[in-house]
């Protein structure tokens, strides 16, 4: 496969009164995306907390509450997003969750292949809310996933700012890098945007940001969030010039979707106009400890 259609979220938090209106808002957006050609359909990051609107009220501001009690819609939210795959043929980077694992809990995606195969991406890196006041823990390692000869890796929001994890999805085959975010302001969604496109830059592959939408002030896990949907690649031949191949509207839901030709990022790597992606080692290997050198400023008698 060169060609793949692409579905990239800006997904809205909703208050749902039962596990039926989640189901079906969820199948709807999957539905719709599969309508339309889509062959991967990319959820944002703590999309799944409207899920806290099925808990107990007195959970829905408590962050540390509701955690465990969230585990228990975990095996329907697990067969549902399934049961979709299945139906319509797709892959699914589900809406993020806090996960019990060890002795606490991280923040997994789940991914979900056309043939029913549930495996999942932890984020990596917290944020100081996630750290803070969650308590949420770092997951470990890191997965790719084929999809029908297309490989990806799922870089959760504040992972895409540090180079050193996007590159080793890239090493190890990654075209695509996948990232969902949650950011309750335009400056947090900018420290996202602009991480992602360094990482498109930088792995010379596309990535695509599915940003979480909300305006729930019913919970304070998820009570504001801001973004739009976009899709990034280098800057180079066959590619756009500003490395925004697709973007949606601000803070407006719905799907983004995008065939992307692996065949331009392919090629880009070994014909562009620069090399990021063949000169990634080079680039680690020369710096050395930058010796210090003292300016010194006259004195003007």
């Amino acid at each position: 496969m060169t060609v793949i259609r692409v579905a990239v979220a800006a997904y809205p938090v909703d208050f749902h009164p039962d596990w039926a209106a989640y189901e079906a808002k969820v199948s709807a957006w999957v539905q719709d995306a599969a309508r339309q050609g889509a062959a991967l359909l990319v959820f944002p990051e703590y999309g799944a907390l409207e899920l806290v609107s099925l808990l107990p009220p007195e959970l829905h501001h408590d962050v540390i509450g509701m955690r465990p009690a969230l585990q228990a819609l975990l095996p329907e939210f697990l067969a549902l997003h399934v049961r979709l795959a299945q139906q319509h043929g797709v892959g699914i980077v589900a809406a993020s969750l806090p996960v019990a694992s060890g002795d606490g809990y991280v923040n997994r995606a789940y991914v979900i292949g056309p043939d029913g195969t549930v495996s999942w991406q932890d984020k990596l890196m917290m944020t100081r809310f996630e750290d803070e006041e969650w308590h949420i823990s770092p997951g470990q390692g890191t997965r790719v996933f084929d999809l029908g000869g297309v490989t990806f890796g799922v870089a959760i929001c504040y992972d895409s700012e540090f180079p050193r994890l996007a590159r080793t999805l890239a090493e190890a085959g990654a075209e695509l890098l996948v990232v969902p975010s949650f950011t309750g302001s335009r400056r947090g969604y900018t420290r996202v945007r602009v991480g992602s496109m360094a990482r498109a830059l930088e792995g010379q592959c596309y990535a695509l940001h599915a940003p979480l939408i909300a305006d729930a002030m019913w919970t304070y896990a998820v009570e504001d969030a801001h973004g739009m949907s976009a899709i990034y690649a280098p800057a180079d031949n066959g590619l756009p010039e500003d490395g925004i191949v697709a973007q949606g509207e601000w803070n407006t839901p719905g799907w983004l979707i995008h065939d992307l030709d692996l065949t331009l990022t392919r090629n880009v790597r070994v014909d562009g106009h620069v090399l990021n992606w063949r000169d990634r080692v080079a680039a680690q290997e020369r710096p050395s400890m930058p010796d210090t050198v003292a300016l010194t400023v006259p004195v003007r008698g």
